[in-house]
């Protein structure tokens, strides 16, 4: 008797079978993230708290005798993009296609005999939300391909190879939060990440059992890694480093921001605060979580948000609406989430109360003459792995 076609299979299945005929060798998941709290500090060697959430990227693929890749999506209108015989290159790619290319370009640059393969995308994960929808997909892709090809990675290979992927060729200058919160995770928990060394712990991160939901505002404003804001608050990080004598600003005490200020201008040095005080707080909420539960780190999130917004400068006024409103509402602690300039915000909300909350920031959004946001609760998930 054949085993059950897991549901979340059964859509990516359908839209393998019609664009290339036949089934695929497999089907793998990787889930979106939320980071609960500490925000731009991967890339600067410091802690990160994320969660993996019920919402994934998933990929059906098939080795191919050749060497061609053939990409298709069930979101995507322009069928299956042929890559060609051999060459994996970023001009060869284009939206969302770059991210399995990425992949496979940092598989053969390691080593990796990768054949060529049939893919089919299928992905619930928002596009452009700050739910880290583009590390899903690298990552689901990244756990097939290296089951393909026999390729024996360890967790911490398949987050640096990801990371390669997206700094080296789709352009994206991220750090390993994305990628290890979607590889690592473990429902019901959060992802204590320090980025230095990779060593990781998980957190428990019951909110249900404390009466409480995660509420995802996505703003419908989109965001890219690869843009110039990113990338310019990154340069200014590393700056801040060089100038304070520091491998990285992890290496930096809140202690020490009174004598870094009158070493550094004034942007700079408000960006070197936002690290600082964002890894502090990052170690703060472990505390919480640890010895009080979820209920007691909301004034941790609105202390992030505000460092994000007048610190680091990566708000926007949707997101700073959504986040007002939300602890107008009933929230006990609200932040945006993800790299900035778009995307979404997380609001702590008691779950008797969700609904109000939802209500509320569509009303606020409609009355300042904002797109309609999506507003979802998420939960706590386990990392990527094979479905099929």
């Amino acid at each position: 008797m054949s085993s059950p076609i897991p549901d979340q299979a059964g859509l990516v299945l359908e839209a393998f079978a019609a664009a290339y005929g036949g089934a695929p060798d497999g089907v793998w998941q990787a889930p979106g993230r939320v980071n609960l709290i500490g925000e731009h500090t991967d890339y600067n060697e410091g802690f990160v708290l994320p969660f993996a959430i019920d919402r994934s990227a998933r990929v059906a693929v098939r080795a191919r005798p050749d060497r061609r890749v053939r990409l298709a999506s069930t979101y995507g209108r322009e069928g299956v993009v042929d890559l060609g015989p051999d060459g994996i290159t970023r001009e060869a790619a284009r939206g969302w296609t770059v991210y399995p290319a990425g992949v496979m370009w940092a598989l053969r640059q390691r080593g990796v005999e990768v054949p060529g393969f049939d893919l089919v995308l299928e992905s619930n994960v928002p596009l452009g939300s700050g739910l880290s929808s583009s590390h899903a997909i690298e990552c689901a892709v990244a756990i097939s391909l290296a089951e393909l090809s026999g390729a024996q990675l360890s967790t911490e290979e398949l987050v640096l190879l990801t990371q390669r992927a997206e700094n080296d060729f789709v352009g994206a200058p991220t750090g390993i939060m994305d990628q290890s919160a979607s590889l690592r995770a473990t429902a019901g928990h959060a992802v204590f990440l320090d980025c230095r060394d990779q060593h990781a712990e998980l957190i428990p991160f019951d909110a249900p059992a404390a009466g409480l939901t995660v509420l995802v505002v996505d703003t419908k404003v989109a965001h890219s890694h690869a843009d110039g804001g990113y990338a310019s608050r990154r340069a200014a990080c590393e700056l801040g480093a060089e100038v304070l004598g520091v491998d990285a600003l992890r290496d930096v005490a809140s202690a020490d921001l009174a004598e870094a200020r009158g070493l550094l201008d004034e942007v700079t040095f408000r960006r070197v605060r936002h690290v600082v005080t964002e890894d502090e707080r990052v170690l703060r909420t472990v505390d919480a979580l640890r010895s009080e539960g979820p209920a007691a780190i909301g004034p941790l999130l609105d202390e992030s948000h505000a460092s994000m917004r007048d610190d680091f400068e990566i708000s926007c006024p949707e997101l700073d609406l959504a986040v007002e409103t939300a602890r107008a509402s009933g929230a006990v602690g609200a932040r945006m989430t993800g790299g900035g300039f778009g995307g979404s915000a997380i609001a702590l909300v008691p779950t008797t109360a969700a609904a109000s909350v939802r209500d509320e920031v569509a009303a606020a959004f409609a009355r300042a003459g904002y797109r309609e946001p999506e507003v979802f609760s998420v939960s706590p998930a386990d990392g990527a792995r094979r479905l099929l």
